[in-house]
């Protein structure tokens, strides 16, 4: 028996996810392994925390793609590019080179915050669109993305590297996803 249109595109899009998921805890342990090492900085792992569950809540949410029937090979690089670009994120994440010297995180999320929120930017702005076009919802509905992409581009734009304000940007996605899981409890439920 052949696979549903469904399970033969999900197989990509989970591999993907998984792959940025393995980013993600192999980032952490080598964290861990380097303990002593290491300077951690807590936005950064908020961060790190808020793309793991982006990454599990997109695999999450594409089982409700289930419902389509047909697929298009433009449609389906569209909803790809989200779980791509969360492997993105997920790698930019850590430093690449962890041997011989101390790190300090903190460090480097000031060195590479520009290009984390970049990719960050992409996941609100995919969402509008995919929101609006696939899963119809009209932009009213879509206040949140609408600020947090505004957000997003002005700290880049502007370049700002105070440190109250990235603090209090980890402290918003932070409120952000926890006020979204508990408001949406029921959008999360696969029946």
């Amino acid at each position: 028996m052949s696979p549903s249109p469904f399970e033969y595109v999900s197989v990509l899009i989970s591999i993907i996810l998984g792959m940025g998921i393995a980013q993600l805890i192999t980032g952490v342990s080598s964290i861990i392994l380097r303990w002593d090492q290491v300077k951690v900085y807590w936005p950064h792992m908020v961060i790190i925390l808020l793309v793991f569950v982006l990454h599990i809540q997109d695999w999450w949410a594409t089982y409700e793609l289930k419902t389509f029937t047909f697929w298009r090979l433009q449609t389906f690089l569209f909803i790809i590019l989200y779980p791509v670009n969360l492997y993105f994120l997920a790698r930019i994440l850590f430093p690449v080179r962890w041997s011989g010297k101390d790190i300090d995180l903190k460090q480097f999320y000031f060195d590479n915050f520009r290009k984390i929120y970049l990719f960050v930017m992409i996941l609100p702005l995919h969402s509008l669109i995919d929101n609006y076009f696939i899963g119809g919802y009209g932009f009213k509905e879509q206040a949140i993305q609408f600020l947090l992409l505004a957000i997003l581009v002005v700290v880049v734009i502007l370049n700002r590297k105070d440190e109250w304000i990235h603090k209090s940007l980890a402290l918003l996605f932070l409120v952000i996803c926890v006020t979204t899981f508990i408001v949406a409890w029921n959008n999360f439920l696969i029946t």
